[in-house]
């Protein structure tokens, strides 16, 4: 295919996480009594989408360019897709799609501010930081690449979309964001324990490569604790009706994950049935939490 890269570097199966996402947001305005603007929701799920793809194509893009693509070992889950080494000549339209794709982000922002006004800014900027310094400025702060997906995916994605859809913010979907948060942090956690040599000779500073795997696997055991005490607590305290308990059933897979990442520790991407069980927990959580508010 002569533009394989290019579809490559686009990540389709890890787009998956941004429908989910976008369903939780709109979950909590479909079993509210609004009506549902489905305009509206259209837009902030392509938004979204273009989004995840943008800040996609950008890492690849810059990582191919770092030389980060040359000597990291691929994994399903991480190391890069591997599309532009076979295809060096597609970087520059790899690049030329993030921009086209950020600059259709923008517009739709302009739509949601031409609507509701500069509420909609923080929401809109701090994703739009997000997407474009996430590869060359967070990856470079523990801290900010251990909190950046979270953010995005979690708070970003799931109040923006509550938001768009009724023009107001709602404490509800700023209390259900934090289980996506802790799950997303985890799963880009767990991916970056396989290139922590590889990401360390190109400058990154990341978690595991700042405070190293043992803490790290620490941080992944404390948020997958947290997310399930945060469907706990909301269930007991009435935020979330009781059926909302079954977003407990995938959590089993954070603790396989866990138990890979103690027992592999850096090794673990040569064990990809751990870094799945990690994908899977981030997607079906949220995904039986969504189905729990719409139903109950």
């Amino acid at each position: 295919m002569k533009y394989k890269a290019v579809l490559l570097s686009m990540r389709l199966p890890f787009l998956l996480l941004t429908p989910v996402c976008i369903l939780l947001g709109a979950s909590v305005v479909i079993a509210s009594p609004e009506k549902l603007n489905f305009l509206s929701l259209s837009l902030a799920f392509v938004g979204a989408l273009l989004a995840h793809i943008s800040v996609n194509t950008l890492n690849e893009f810059f990582d191919f360019n770092s030389g980060l693509d040359l000597i990291t070992k691929r994994t399903g889950f991480s190391g890069g897709s591997g599309g532009l080494p076979q295809q060096p000549e597609l970087s520059k339209h790899v690049l030329m799609l993030a921009v086209i794709c950020l600059f259709l982000v923008v517009l739709i922002g302009g739509y949601f501010y031409s609507r509701y006004g500069a509420e909609i800014l923080p929401v809109g900027i701090l994703g739009l930081l997000i997407v474009v310094t996430y590869t060359q400025l967070i990856n470079k702060s523990p801290l900010l690449c251990l909190i950046a997906p979270g953010l995005g995916f979690g708070f970003l994605m799931v109040v923006g979309t509550q938001f768009v859809l009724v023009g107001q913010y709602w404490a509800s979907s700023l209390l259900i964001a934090v289980i996506p948060f802790f799950l997303v942090n985890n799963l880009l956690l767990l991916n970056q324990y396989p290139d922590i040599e590889a990401d360390r000779k190109v400058g990154r500073k990341h978690f595991p490569i700042t405070y190293g795997v043992k803490q790290s696997t620490r941080v992944y055991g404390v948020f997958s604790l947290a997310s399930m005490l945060a469907i706990v607590i909301y269930v007991s305290f009435g935020y979330l009706p009781e059926l909302s308990l079954i977003a407990l059933i995938p959590m089993p897979l954070a603790l396989f994950s866990y138990s890979g990442a103690l027992k592999y520790k850096q090794a673990i991407g040569e064990h990809p049935q751990y870094l799945g069980a990690n994908v899977a927990v981030t997607i079906l959580t949220p995904l039986l939490l969504s189905i729990s508010i719409i139903a109950g």
